[in-house]
Protein backbone atom coordinates (compact mmCIF):
# COMPACT_ATOMS: atom_id res chain seq x y z
CA UNK A 1 0.00 0.00 0.00
CA UNK A 2 1.53 3.21 -0.91
CA UNK A 3 2.35 6.14 1.70
CA UNK A 4 0.10 8.95 2.27
CA UNK A 5 1.80 12.00 0.90
CA UNK A 6 0.73 15.51 0.51
CA UNK A 7 1.44 18.64 -1.88
CA UNK A 8 1.76 20.93 1.47
CA UNK A 9 5.69 19.85 1.68
CA UNK A 10 8.53 18.36 -0.81
CA UNK A 11 7.83 14.73 -1.15
CA UNK A 12 11.20 13.61 -0.19
CA UNK A 13 11.00 15.52 3.16
CA UNK A 14 7.51 13.04 3.90
CA UNK A 15 9.62 10.70 3.58
CA UNK A 16 12.25 11.72 5.41
CA UNK A 17 9.75 12.31 8.00
CA UNK A 18 8.06 8.90 8.06
CA UNK A 19 11.33 7.01 8.09
CA UNK A 20 12.14 9.49 11.14
CA UNK A 21 9.14 8.20 12.93
CA UNK A 22 9.83 4.58 11.99
CA UNK A 23 12.75 4.80 13.85
CA UNK A 24 12.01 6.47 16.72
CA UNK A 25 8.54 4.17 17.73
CA UNK A 26 10.95 1.67 17.03
CA UNK A 27 10.27 0.45 13.76
CA UNK A 28 13.39 0.12 13.03
CA UNK A 29 15.57 -0.15 15.98
CA UNK A 30 19.20 1.06 16.62
CA UNK A 31 21.77 -0.71 14.31
CA UNK A 32 19.23 -2.50 12.39
CA UNK A 33 19.41 -2.47 8.79
CA UNK A 34 16.89 -0.57 6.42
CA UNK A 35 15.50 -1.86 3.26
CA UNK A 36 17.17 -0.64 0.04
CA UNK A 37 16.08 2.38 -1.88
CA UNK A 38 14.62 0.70 -4.49
CA UNK A 39 12.47 -1.47 -1.98
CA UNK A 40 11.89 1.53 -0.22
CA UNK A 41 10.15 3.93 -2.95
CA UNK A 42 8.51 0.78 -4.48
CA UNK A 43 6.34 0.69 -0.79
CA UNK A 44 5.90 4.33 -1.18
CA UNK A 45 5.36 4.66 -4.80
CA UNK A 46 7.51 7.26 -5.39
CA UNK A 47 10.64 7.48 -7.84
CA UNK A 48 13.58 6.02 -6.44
CA UNK A 49 15.76 9.61 -6.71
CA UNK A 50 13.22 10.89 -4.72
CA UNK A 51 13.74 8.11 -2.19
CA UNK A 52 17.26 8.84 -2.33
CA UNK A 53 17.17 12.40 -1.60
CA UNK A 54 14.91 11.37 1.57
CA UNK A 55 17.61 8.92 2.98
CA UNK A 56 20.71 11.80 2.05
CA UNK A 57 18.47 14.16 4.95
CA UNK A 58 18.94 11.78 7.05
CA UNK A 59 22.05 10.61 6.71
CA UNK A 60 23.10 14.61 7.22
CA UNK A 61 21.28 14.50 9.85
CA UNK A 62 23.38 11.50 11.73
CA UNK A 63 20.08 9.16 11.82
CA UNK A 64 21.16 6.70 9.50
CA UNK A 65 24.52 5.76 8.23
CA UNK A 66 25.64 4.36 4.83
CA UNK A 67 27.85 1.30 4.82
CA UNK A 68 29.22 0.23 1.78
CA UNK A 69 28.85 -3.28 1.68
CA UNK A 70 26.05 -3.58 4.14
CA UNK A 71 23.69 -0.91 2.74
CA UNK A 72 22.35 1.32 5.31
CA UNK A 73 21.59 1.10 9.20
CA UNK A 74 20.09 3.07 11.88
CA UNK A 75 22.42 4.59 13.96
CA UNK A 76 23.69 3.06 16.95
CA UNK A 77 23.58 5.83 19.35
CA UNK A 78 20.04 5.38 21.10
CA UNK A 79 20.86 8.68 23.02
CA UNK A 80 20.72 10.75 19.64
CA UNK A 81 17.58 8.79 18.70
CA UNK A 82 15.99 9.64 22.39
CA UNK A 83 16.85 12.89 22.04
CA UNK A 84 15.30 13.73 17.85
CA UNK A 85 12.10 12.05 19.68
CA UNK A 86 12.13 14.15 22.90
CA UNK A 87 12.20 16.73 20.21
CA UNK A 88 9.57 15.82 18.10
CA UNK A 89 7.43 15.05 21.11
CA UNK A 90 8.23 18.91 22.57
CA UNK A 91 6.92 20.40 19.18
CA UNK A 92 3.96 18.59 19.40
CA UNK A 93 3.30 19.10 23.07
CA UNK A 94 3.63 23.17 22.19
CA UNK A 95 1.53 22.95 18.95
CA UNK A 96 -0.97 21.27 21.25
CA UNK A 97 -0.90 23.86 23.79
CA UNK A 98 -0.81 26.79 21.22
CA UNK A 99 -4.00 25.39 19.45
CA UNK A 100 -6.09 24.69 22.46
CA UNK A 101 -5.04 28.63 23.57
CA UNK A 102 -6.59 29.82 20.51
CA UNK A 103 -9.77 28.05 21.21
CA UNK A 104 -10.00 29.44 24.52
CA UNK A 105 -8.34 26.81 26.64
CA UNK A 106 -6.12 27.99 29.77
CA UNK A 107 -3.24 25.55 29.83
CA UNK A 108 -4.87 24.08 33.13
CA UNK A 109 -8.01 23.10 31.19
CA UNK A 110 -6.17 21.93 28.55
CA UNK A 111 -4.10 19.30 30.71
CA UNK A 112 -7.65 18.49 32.28
CA UNK A 113 -8.19 17.64 28.71
CA UNK A 114 -5.58 15.58 27.71
CA UNK A 115 -6.34 13.44 30.72
CA UNK A 116 -10.02 13.08 30.22
CA UNK A 117 -9.42 12.20 26.23
CA UNK A 118 -6.18 10.29 26.90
Amino acid sequence: MAWELNSDQPIYAQLAERIRMQIMSGQYPPGSKLPSVRELATVAAVNPNTMQKAFAELERSGLILTQRTNGRTVTEKPEMIREIKEKTAAGYAELFFRRMKELGYTEKESVEFLRKEG
